[in-house]
């Protein structure tokens, strides 16, 4: 359903089911998918593929070109994925040439304010609270939640059910299944109430709990509590997936509370 005081450009293509509020404007090469809304005053502009059952509210502007002095105009796109939320005012780049793309995937919450810039890729069921702000070339793992006004340094990666406190700047990489806060940025411990509530068993949380003394609380250099880890800790999915982690970090993981 199309509010005669929108635009939709004749290019965009549009599932039958989409509402569109008033002055909202959709430009060419834009796909939306089935069951989605538009509130009213949406931008979205050309490169936006939104899924399914999505919900952007007003004021949001989708898949605008980057604030990137080096873009040169590419064929890029912004991805929404399924089932997703943009609250007021949300604001969502479109790549460059480095990634093509800007992804967030299903399920997310993308509170009021929010930035997600050029080249950020976003897994699923992450929640963004007010404010949240992300520079290009992120990349945020599943089940990931930020508290409001936090703020990430370009290049970063922050692992799966990670939780980032608000108002925290980060400018390190944060590692899978932690809760981070304090300034600077800092190991703070496990997150285990968001774990439980996705179902992680007893023995799993307190298998993760054991990697990260390891790794924060025995005064250990990283590489020392890699070494520790895997060769003394049962090999578990998780297990791998934070000394991975650990392994690929670019920037470096954030510091423990024992460390300078």
């Amino acid at each position: 359903m199309y509010q005669p005081l929108s635009f939709i450009h004749p290019g965009a293509k549009i599932a039958k089911n989409v509402v569109v509020e008033p002055f909202s404007s959709i430009d060419n090469n834009v796909i939306i998918g089935q069951g989605t809304w538009i509130g009213s005053n949406v931008t979205i502009m050309s490169g936006a593929r939104i899924g399914k059952n999505c919900s952007i509210f007003p004021g949001s502007v989708i898949s605008a070109v980057p604030q990137d002095l080096k873009f040169n105009g590419e064929d890029t796109t912004a991805v929404i994925g399924d089932n997703t939320t943009l609250r007021e005012c949300v604001t969502i780049n479109r790549g460059t040439s480095d990634r093509n793309k800007t992804v967030i995937g299903k399920d997310c919450l993308i509170m009021a304010y929010s930035h997600i810039a050029h080249d950020c890729l976003i897994g699923n069921n992450c929640i963004f609270s007010n404010n949240s702000t992300l520079a290009g070339h992120v990349t945020v793992g599943s089940h990931v939640i930020l508290a409001g006004m936090v703020a990430v340094h370009q290049f970063c990666s922050i692992g799966n059910h990670a939780f980032v406190a608000g108002g925290s700047l980060v400018r390190k990489d944060v590692p899978p299944f932690v809760k981070a806060a304090r300034e600077p940025i800092s190991y703070v411990g496990i997150n285990s109430v968001g774990l439980r509530r996705r179902g992680f068993s007893s023995k799993v949380i307190m298998d993760i709990q054991s990697i990260y003394r390891t790794l924060y609380q025995k005064k250990y250099n990283n590489t020392q509590a890699v070494k520790i880890i895997e060769g003394e800790m049962e090999a578990t999915k998780e297990r791998d997936e934070i000394i991975q982690f650990i392994q690929n970090s670019q920037r470096g993981i954030m510091k423990g509370y024992f460390q300078n």
